[in-house]
């Protein structure tokens, strides 16, 4: 999956919006794209929600049943 994930990286980032010069560029794109990964893209399988929504709940619910036993 990591290998999936640095490829979508490296042509949403680096091949579509050119070259960096400096690395504070490249960071400051890093973390917009990693945000938008996490926080915007819906995923159908887990019910066209981002990937930290569905987190969020998984979290939620895990406490809950933890707090039931």
């Amino acid at each position: 999956m990591a290998k999936t994930i640095s490829g979508l990286y490296k042509i949403e980032v680096i091949r579509h919006r050119g070259p960096r010069h400096t690395l504070e560029a490249v960071e400051f794109d890093t973390l917009k794209w990693v945000n938008c990964f996490n926080h915007r893209r819906l995923l159908k399988p887990i019910g066209n929600i981002p990937p930290a929504e569905a987190e969020a709940r998984n979290y939620a619910q895990t406490e809950d049943i933890a707090r039931a036993a």
